[in-house]
């Protein structure tokens, strides 16, 4: 199995294209990034292991990135575009909070179960699926005193 490294440089030699010290720097930068990200998360990062790597540089190489299935653009939240590593790692699904941008992972047999159900039913082939719920986390549902209706009260 590739390293991140490995993975990327070896799809940049595929299309003709360098692995630059910015590019590498970029790579390295991500990794040590534990959370859903955007670009200047990346860019901040970079600025404290003290690069020079500009921000418009890290734009150009977000696509390559997602090109070459390292990380993919998982959410859109607070007039962000949240992306994420996914080499390596297993498929799930996310809860977003609106009032405080905590994301919660989670993975449902079920869900996926229905994805295929549906996809034969339609006689169509999936690639890829996002299902990204937004609402509010506990935290801010006590903050902002929100009541969750249960199924049965809606009755």
């Amino acid at each position: 199995m590739f390293s991140y490294k490995e993975r990327f440089k070896y799809f940049l030699k595929e299309r003709n294209l360098k692995y630059t010290p910015e590019r590498k720097e970029i790579i390295e930068a991500i990794v040590k990034l534990q959370k859903h990200f955007d670009a200047e998360d990346i860019y901040q990062q970079l600025r404290r292991q003290e690069s020079n790597v500009s921000l418009a540089t890290v734009y150009r190489t977000i696509p390559l990135l997602v090109d070459s299935e390292l990380i993919i653009e998982t959410l859109h939240c607070r007039d962000k575009v949240l992306y994420e590593r996914i080499y390596n790692k297993k498929h799930h699904d996310h809860l977003v909070c609106i009032n405080c941008g905590r994301i919660i992972e989670f993975y449902n047999e079920e869900v996926e179960k229905l994805q295929d159900e549906i996809c034969r039913k339609y006689q169509f082939l999936a690639t890829e699926h996002r299902l990204g719920i937004k609402g509010y986390c506990k935290g801010c549902q006590d903050k902002l005193n929100i009541k969750i209706n249960s199924a049965k009260e809606k009755k």
